[in-house]
């Protein structure tokens, strides 16, 4: 007899590192903030540092292993961001995976000429509605440094854009500490106040120490600030395998560790308990090119890695997908895109980013983010798994059906059919039907797509008090460049 109380659902995932591996891996990584350390270019942070136990020598910090074994219980393993409303929107742990945009291209493909030109600001503004209509694309990062605006504060002109295009969680960027202060200040108004946006934040910083091994000041700064201010970041390498880290991947997944929990430790002794989401870029530079490549099969690997290391701490994880070296959305940003969105799920990614970057991270493509948006629906629901139970095993609607028959008209058919995946850019139909609509491919039907959100989708507006807050802020700092 089937038990009719019994339930079962798995998700998919892949293993890369045994246990005893992720061990050494650490081991590694103790060693060498033991042995080597790292520079921090802050005295401030220094000092911080050396009142905890490390050793001091000029810029150079030796870490002691038992502080980086304190850091990594001290930080939160679950890091809730809420949209614009203050509602939960991601809860970052474990092996749930969310997609969002890239960040700060220089460039975008026009999506009424196809040219490549430089980002401005509308172009801000176009992402954050794009990422605001999609269903499968669950936070925004700015896609873009608008060239038409005063460079030294180009962030708070991507805030404004982002926070008013979108009720989605935010990750944004900030040139220094005194524009992060701004930006933060820009929040609060949209929050409702500093303790609303501790309690629900909407927004985490993206931060990166340089590699190899070094904290600059402005990184060190905005850790400080963020610390104090109780609010999430994150922190992540951006080393390049042969050329800022090891050529061997398990080299540079030691170096990355080492320069990821350093940063940890900061943030938790300026304030322990600071929301910290680690992991980040191992990126791989194709020798033979002298360039970065964003879908070589060692940049997977070693990102996958990395989220394993980052699940052995129980820390959350940002993690990259959707991303290509082709120059425009083709045959190759299709392929390389969905291997990638696939591979991060199966790894456990959590805040899963650069959805829509091309050219190796130097350009946006709404019509390649469109396109992957369908592809992370279908992710989503591989990643749901099979549910196994008494009602989904059917035992009963295969006995009333029989041998020979069909269930086409079953009730159980009726229940369970729409549980299936039906997309909403992918072709299934017929050839016949296909060409009666135009005979477009895939590459048309995202442009279509793209153009249609742009001038039919209207964003829940902010408040016109908020506005002119944000406006304010904006209007304080170029004041003070001048």
């Amino acid at each position: 007899m089937i038990n009719s109380n019994f339930q079962a659902q798995v998700t998919p995932g892949i293993r890369l590192l045994s246990e005893d591996q992720k061990v050494e891996i650490h081991s590694a990584t103790l060693e060498l903030l033991r042995r080597t350390g790292v520079d921090v270019l802050v005295p401030e942070v220094r000092e911080l540092l050396k009142k905890a136990g490390c050793w001091i020598d000029g810029e150079r910090v030796r870490i002691p292993s038992q502080l980086i074994e304190w850091a990594i219980r001290s930080a939160p393993s679950r890091v809730v961001l809420c949209d614009r409303n203050g509602n939960p929107a991601m809860e970052l742990e474990g092996r749930k995976g969310y997609y969002g945009t890239g960040s700060d291209t220089p460039f975008v493909i026009d999506a009424y000429t196809g040219e490549r030109r430089q980002a401005v600001l509308g172009d801000i503004a176009n992402i954050a509605k794009l990422v605001d209509a999609l269903p499968n694309i669950d936070f925004l990062m700015c896609m873009g440094i608008a060239s038409d605006v005063t460079d030294k504060i180009s962030d708070l002109y991507h805030f404004r854009e982002m926070v008013t295009n979108t009720t989605k969680p935010i990750i944004y960027t900030a040139w220094d500490r005194q524009n992060l202060e701004d930006i933060v200040e820009m929040a609060e108004a949209v929050a409702g106040g500093a303790d609303a946006l501790q309690r629900n934040p909407f927004m985490a910083l993206y931060s990166e120490p340089i590699s190899p091994l070094t904290h600059a000041e402005e990184s060190c700064q905005k850790l400080l600030f963020l610390a104090e201010k109780g609010l999430p970041v994150v922190y992540t390498p951006g080393m390049m395998i042969g050329a800022t880290a090891p050529v061997t991947i398990a080299g540079a997944l030691v170096q990355a560790n080492a320069e990821a929990l350093s940063g940890l430790l900061i943030t938790q002794l300026a304030r322990a308990g600071t929301p910290f989401i680690g992991a980040g870029g191992i990126l791989f530079m194709d020798m033979t090119k002298g360039l970065i490549s964003y879908a070589a099969p060692e940049f997977m690997l070693a990102m996958t890695a990395f989220s394993e290391m980052n699940h052995f701490y129980k820390l959350p994880i940002f993690s990259f997908s959707g991303c290509t070296d082709a120059k425009v959305f083709d045959q190759q940003a299709a392929a390389e895109g969905a291997i990638w969105m696939m591979v991060t799920a199966l790894g456990g990614g959590n805040l899963i980013h650069d959805v829509g970057y091309i050219e190796s991270g130097m350009t946006a493509s709404y019509d390649h983010l469109v396109a992957m948006d369908e592809v992370a629906g279908l992710v989503k629901r591989f990643m749901s798994g099979i549910e196994i139970s008494a009602e989904t095993m059917a035992l009963d609607a295969i006995d009333d059906v029989g041998p020979g028959g069909h269930f086409l008209e079953h009730e159980h058919t009726y229940k369970h059919f729409r549980r299936n995946w039906v997309p909403k850019l992918f072709d299934r139909a017929s050839r016949d039907d296909w060409e009666m609509d135009g005979s477009l491919t895939m590459g048309q039907r995202a442009n279509a797509k793209v153009r249609h959100i742009f001038e039919t989708h209207e964003p829940a507006p902010a408040k016109t008090e908020i506005t002119q807050i944000l406006n304010n802020v904006i209007r304080r700092a170029e004041e003070r460049l001048q």
